[in-house]
C-alpha cells in the first residue's frame, strides 16, 4: 500500500451537478452524488453511488486488478438488450484508506459509455 504524497496527489471531491451514465438511449446511472477521484496525471474518474445505478444491467466479471494507491478493483461487464461490454465498470469494495470515500462506488470506463454532467440550475 502506498500513500498518495505531492509526488504522487490524489484528491476526491464532490461534483456540482447531475451526472448520467448512458450506453445508446440506456440510463446506467443518473445521480446528483458524484465523486470526482483526480490522481497525480491521470485523466479524473467520476466514482458514482450504486443505489443510483441500474444494477441489473451489470455483470459481475472475475477480472480484478491492484493499485497501490487505491487497493484491488473488482470489474462488471454492461448488459444493454443481447450485448454484453466486457469489464466496462469497476469498483473499490475495501479501498485503501486515503480513497476510502470511493468504496463501493461504479466506474465506467469512458470508451464504453456516454457520461453527462449537467451544472446544478440556480435557484
Amino acid at each position: 500500500m502506498r500513500t498518495p504524497d505531492e509526488n504522487h496527489p490524489i484528491t476526491i471531491r464532490p461534483v456540482a451537478g447531475r451526472v448520467v451514465v448512458k450506453v445508446g438511449e440506456t440510463v446506467l446511472v443518473s445521480t446528483r452524488d458524484a465523486l470526482e477521484l483526480r490522481e497525480a496525471a491521470y485523466p479524473p474518474v467520476l466514482y458514482l453511488p450504486r443505489g443510483d445505478a441500474e444494477m441489473d444491467l451489470l455483470e459481475p466479471s472475475a477480472l480484478r486488478t491492484s493499485c497501490p494507491y487505491k487497493g484491488e478493483a473488482s470489474y462488471f461487464g454492461l448488459r444493454v438488450g443481447s450485448a454484453l461490454i466486457k469489464d466496462a465498470v469497476w469498483s473499490y469494495e475495501r479501498p485503501y484508506p486515503a480513497v476510502a470515500g470511493i468504496a463501493g462506488r461504479l466506474a465506467f470506463y469512458p470508451q464504453h459509455v456516454v457520461i453527462e454532467t449537467t451544472p446544478e440550475e440556480r435557484r
